[in-house]
């Protein structure tokens, strides 16, 4: 229960943090010239809330993290586990069987003939 509540808050954190970091006004670039929003509305604290927000969310999302990792069921954790070692397992198996030098045929060299002697016949020539 504390797992899901944790992650469902890391989203919520998630969403403001991309917020907060669309709104803040860009210091240079090609962005910079459509940030006027701040000095049209003549509020001079935005950036620096914005900045605090930004970092005390970042802050959030690490400690619900944690606290969402501690909070694990550690029988799912274990039977996962075990799945990933068997999965693991049969990777390397396959990467070992694949690393297995490919034999090629290799070609008979014959073995030397004793050179033709007298006694073994010729060719017969053919009858003409």
């Amino acid at each position: 229960m504390l797992y899901t509540i944790c992650i469902a808050l890391i989203l919520i954190a998630s969403v403001l943090i991309i917020l907060a970091v669309l709104v803040q006004n860009p210091k240079s670039g090609m962005a910079a010239n459509f940030g006027v929003s701040n000095q049209v509305m003549g509020v001079r604290e935005t950036s620096n809330f914005l900045e605090k927000f930004t970092w005390t969310m970042a802050v959030v999302i690490v400690v619900l993290s944690l606290v969402a990792t501690l909070a694990m069921d550690k029988d799912l954790v274990s039977t996962s586990n075990s799945e990933i070692a068997k999965d693991v397992q049969a990777l390397q198996e396959r990467v070992i069987e694949a690393e297995a030098p490919a034999t090629m045929p290799q070609a008979e060299i014959p073995a030397e003939q004793p050179a033709q002697t007298e006694a073994q016949p010729a060719a017969t020539p053919s009858a003409e």
